[in-house]
């Protein structure tokens, strides 16, 4: 049960107190951005964002990051072997290796972006390397339109392996995180969530996934409609929705998230998959979503019913729906120039440059000298004047 913190803070079953970014500094960030050598909210929504940051690090002028990591959760679902996806569940371990080898989206993105990648397997249906696999919990998730996702004790794993993951990296030095997924099938789950969540019907929330074609769509939309009977009754309830309705990958996900928030550390988020467990995470920590950034919008449907429902506004929109972190990572660069503006830009005063109100002090004593002459003139023609009742 949730409860005020005598701070203002929120405790938050598992999770704490999340503490929101710092209003204060922000109002600082404000200022400054007042006064460095351009135009009020000339450079629009980087402004905000920089803002957001320094909020986020408790410091004005904000800090570049210095470590932005990518966390890959990978887990397989028992609802990909009845259809629902264009690629077989083999493709999720052999990505897995694909990402260790460097040679995956998310590798090419983060070098780009200045990040760093880690892959966890949190069930993936097969042998993975020792080094990934210490927080697996299970080999593949269960199919959720016939089965509960998960044990008792399997969701307790997933949400704890979640947070521990977020506790190892930020305990690392990670300054900002960003999460990805690999998993054959799981939009099905994801879509679920979102739609239970949001209260919207299947065939509202259904998109494309991996690219099925009118068959497969047809079959997604009858398996969630399925798992969404089964999710409603326990809607209310976050880490037995994460058990009946979704899986391992999104529990971790969820424990993930809200985790970094109660460590302070802010996070963009992904696609349609992220999202989702975003969804949760909130309702396991509540006021989390203030530390995280929706980093774009898929062309999922169910993704902007979640970031609506979330409030978040994502930075890019380029018809992206690949997931991994990629489209969070395509992002960063941005963030790190809304940083960067604020930081590193000179103030109208260190740079000798005259604001719009210097500007216009000339034409202020010009106006107000004409007054004065005006004034004196009066006065000396009523001076001049014979005094007629006399």
């Amino acid at each position: 049960m949730n409860c005020p913190d005598p701070k203002g803070s929120i405790v938050t079953d598992g999770f704490g107190p999340v503490v929101p970014p710092d209003a204060g500094v922000r109002v600082a960030a404000e200022q400054r951005q007042a006064q460095l050598t351009k135009p009020g909210g000339a450079l629009g929504r980087l402004e905000i964002l920089g803002n957001w940051v320094s909020a986020c690090q408790g410091v004005c002028p904000p800090k570049q990051f210095e470590r932005a990591r990518v966390v890959v959760f990978a887990g397989d679902h028992g609802i990909a072997r009845h259809g629902v996806s264009a690629y077989p569940s083999e493709v999720t371990a052999q990505m897995v290796a694909n990402f260790l080898g460097g040679g995956a989206a998310v590798n090419t993105l983060a070098g780009v972006a200045g990040a760093t990648v880690r892959v966890v397997d949190i069930s993936v249906d097969a042998d993975t390397d020792p080094q990934i696999a210490k927080h697996k919990v299970r080999r593949s998730s269960g199919a959720i339109d016939r089965e509960d996702a998960l044990s008792e004790d399997e969701i307790h794993a997933a949400l704890a392996a979640g947070k521990a993951i977020a506790d190892e990296e930020i305990d690392a030095g990670a300054d900002l995180l960003i999460a990805g997924d690999m998993g054959i099938g799981n939009t099905t789950p994801a879509t679920v969530l979102i739609a239970t969540l949001t209260d919207t019907e299947p065939i509202a929330a259904v998109g494309r996934g991996t690219g099925v074609d009118d068959a497969g769509w047809i079959r997604k939309v009858a398996a969630i409609r399925d798992a969404m009977r089964r999710a409603r009754p326990v809607a209310k309830d976050p880490a037995e929705l994460l058990r009946v309705a979704a899986g391992a990958d999104f529990a971790a996900l969820a424990g993930f998230l809200a985790q970094a928030a109660t460590r302070r550390t802010p996070v963009i988020l992904d696609g349609v998959v992220v999202t989702a467990a975003a969804l949760v995470a909130e309702d396991l920590a509540a006021g989390a979503s203030a530390w995280w950034l929706a980093g774009h919008r898929s062309t999922e449907p169910a993704h902007a019913l979640a970031l609506r429902h979330l409030r978040l506004e994502p930075l890019l929109d380029l018809d992206m729906r690949l997931g991994e972190g990629s489209g969070a990572l395509t992002a960063l660069p941005v963030l790190r120039a809304a940083v960067a503006t604020l930081a590193e830009m000179a103030t109208f005063a260190e740079a000798g440059v005259s604001t719009a109100d210097s500007a216009a002090e000339p034409e202020a004593e010009a106006e107000a000298e004409a007054e004065a002459e005006a004034e004196t003139s009066i006065a000396a023609e009523a001076t001049a004047q014979p005094d007629l009742r006399k």
